[in-house]
């Protein structure tokens, strides 16, 4: 999975997160990833499964050896694990519910890896995308929580949805933190220094 963000596109992301930022003591970051996970184990486990079928009916209908059968058995399982490791094919094995799962520990993972459980009055707010799992999540510090319900951040989850499917990602982060803006502004209105404790910037990973 590629990610089609040029420098102009994470320029306008940075520029409307500095615009947030100016009427807010909330800290914006922005996070996209290719995806939550490579789920490598997928295709070992179908693989597997493939190959401890495929003896049965070369037992059941012909007369090969032990050894030959063992032989298409093996190679079954390099076959099926090749074929199932294409990047499309392994996201297809994939259960919805565990790539969301996935999407949304990572989502947690990078909100406190990008230092937004440490600023001063606990007002972080992560924007995270991931674009294998068509995923999209507003993570936000306690600060935040306790005066903002987390069903009010929906309209931007949906917005950066909305746009990933018509391959306008960048579109889709500007969106989703001028929607933030005035959400933050009204609650957290900026500080008389309101110093910028986080970089204005977007994550790729």
């Amino acid at each position: 999975m590629t990610i089609k963000m040029t420098s102009a596109d994470q320029e306008r992301i940075v520029t409307a997160i500095h615009k947030a930022e100016l009427g807010t003591a909330g800290e914006i970051v922005c996070v996209l990833a290719r995806a939550s996970s490579d789920y490598a184990y997928a295709p070992l486990i179908w693989s597997s499964f493939f190959a401890l079928a495929a003896p049965w009916p070369l037992i059941a209908f012909t007369q090969l050896s032990a050894e030959r059968i063992f032989i298409i058995q093996l190679l079954v399982f390099f076959i099926a694990t090749v074929i199932l490791s294409i990047g499309a094919v392994r996201m297809w094995l994939v259960p919805r519910r565990v790539k969301r799962a996935r999407a949304f520990r990572a989502a947690v993972e990078q909100f406190h890896i990008r230092g937004l459980a440490r600023t001063a009055d606990r007002t972080g707010v992560l924007i995270f995308v991931s674009m294998a799992e068509h995923y999209a999540r507003i993570v936000v510090d306690d600060g935040i929580a306790a005066k903002v319900a987390q069903n009010e951040w929906q309209s931007a989850v949906n917005l950066l949805v909305s746009h990933m499917r018509e391959d306008r990602v960048a579109e889709g982060f500007v969106g989703a933190i001028d929607y933030c803006a005035p959400l933050l502004a009204k609650h957290f209105p900026p500080r008389p220094n309101n110093a910028n404790e986080l970089p204005d910037r977007l994550w790729l990973i």
